[in-house]
């Protein structure tokens, strides 16, 4: 099955490639990479499945959202990326949230993530509650990334793996422990695979 995805303009995309310099200059000096892929997955991780909800649809800059549980100092990332965006004012929230998770994947090693633009912004965030409690165990994780986003016991591992970059911006920022998975707490899932 092929995967069919929006298709925006040369200027979108011209956009698109100018910003993810920015980008690049931005997560490398600051070294908030792990901060910049918090951002992008906890925007994404809010989607569920069955009532097409939520997800990387720009409504993290919300003070509403921002305020909830697990979005400990995401106001930080917004705050730090505001400048870019607003050089870019053609580039949805939601597709520029997205870049700089890609981005700051590439920027610390990781490889080159397709992108695919075309997000529009939504009106209101999703209810708290929506991102994985890794203090309630694999079974919780499994109930959340299954059955709220659709997702594979891999899925839950390479995402959270994503979390062991964190450390480094807790220590930096001083973050309080944002009770999302570790790579560690996460690798258990595996061994139930099938």
């Amino acid at each position: 099955m092929t995967k069919c995805y929006p298709t925006v303009s040369e200027e979108y995309q011209n956009a698109v490639q100018k910003a993810k310099r920015k980008l690049r200059a931005l997560i490398a000096e600051k070294n908030c990479a792990p901060l910049m892929l918090r951002l992008a997955w906890h925007s994404a991780g809010t989607f569920d499945v069955k009532t097409k909800t939520g997800g990387p649809f720009g409504t993290v800059k919300q003070p509403a959202e921002l305020a909830h549980a697990a979005n400990n100092g995401l106001d930080i990332a917004v705050r730090l990326l505001e400048p870019i965006k607003e050089q870019f004012p053609i580039l949805s929230y939601a597709d520029f949230y997205q870049l700089a998770g890609v981005v700051a994947v590439e920027i610390t090693g990781g490889p080159e993530v397709p992108f695919h633009p075309g997000r529009e912004d939504k009106p209101h965030p999703p209810p708290e509650g929506r991102l994985p409690n890794a203090t309630k165990g694999a079974d919780h994780l499994r109930q959340v990334f299954s059955n709220q986003m659709g997702l594979s016991d891999q899925d839950i591992v390479a995402l959270s793996g994503g979390h062991t970059l964190e450390g480094a911006t807790r220590r930096g920022l001083d973050l309080r422990d944002h009770g999302l998975p570790t790579l560690l707490s996460s690798t258990t899932l595996t061994s139930r695979s099938s």
